[in-house]
C-alpha cells in the first residue's frame, strides 16, 4: 500500500498541485462577473431578459382603494435601459373624480421603468362609459407621463361622444387636473338637443 509518509515525492507533487490549483483559482477570481453587455452579446441584442405571459398586475392607493387594472397578453423586460414591451396592453385607470374608470388599449406598449413613461401605439383606444354617455378617444400613439401626470401626442386625435365628435393633430392632457388642450387643426361638430 502506498502512504504520503512513504513516499516524499508524491507528497511533494501533491502539494504543488494543491497550491498550484488554488493559484489559479485566486487567478479567475478577478475576473470581472459578467455585466449585461455580456448577457445581452450570449442571448442576441433583440432578446429579452426575462418575459410574463398572461401579466395582470393590480395597483392600491395608500387608502387600499382601487387605482390601475392592467393586462397583457405578453411583457418583455430589457435590462438596458430598463424598458419593457407590452403586447396589446388594456388598463382600467380608476380614480375619485371619475366615477367609472377610464379603460386604455393599444396594440402595443413600451414603458420606460426608470422615467414612469408608457408610449402606447397602434390604435389607441381611451374611453370612459359614464350612464349612458361614452366618451371615446382614438390616436395612433399616445404617451404617457406618470411622473408629471400628463398625457399627450403629436398624432391626429379624435374624441367622440353621444352629442359630437371633435379632431385635432396632437393634444396635450393634464389627468388630476382634467383638462385637455387640443394642439392644431381643431373642428368640431355637435348634435343640439331636440
Amino acid at each position: 500500500m502506498l502512504t504520503l509518509e512513504n513516499r516524499p515525492w508524491l507528497r511533494s507533487l501533491a502539494l504543488i498541485a494543491t497550491v498550484g490549483a488554488t493559484l489559479f483559482l485566486l487567478w479567475r477570481s478577478d475576473e470581472r462577473p459578467p455585466s449585461a453587455d455580456d448577457r445581452a452579446e450570449l442571448r442576441g441584442n433583440r432578446e429579452p431578459d426575462g418575459f410574463v405571459v398572461n401579466g395582470s398586475y393590480t395597483s392600491y392607493n395608500e387608502a387600499g382603494e382601487l387605482e390601475i387594472q392592467f393586462t397583457s397578453p405578453r411583457i418583455e423586460q430589457f435590462e438596458e435601459g430598463n424598458l419593457a414591451t407590452v403586447e396589446a396592453p388594456k388598463a382600467n385607470i380608476f380614480s375619485e373624480q371619475a366615477g367609472s374608470p377610464w379603460q386604455i388599449e393599444a396594440e402595443d406598449g413600451s414603458l420606460l421603468q426608470n422615467e414612469g413613461i408608457l408610449y402606447l401605439t397602434g390604435n389607441v383606444r381611451v374611453f370612459q362609459q359614464l350612464g349612458e354617455r361614452e366618451t371615446v378617444l382614438t390616436t395612433e400613439s399616445l404617451t404617457l407621463d406618470n411622473d408629471l401626470g400628463i398625457v399627450y401626442t403629436e398624432a391626429p386625435v379624435t374624441i367622440a361622444d353621444k352629442i359630437g365628435v371633435t379632431r385635432s393633430k396632437g393634444m396635450k392632457a393634464w389627468i388630476d387636473e382634467r383638462i385637455v388642450e387640443l394642439k392644431s387643426q381643431v373642428e368640431g361638430r355637435y348634435e343640439t338637443g331636440k
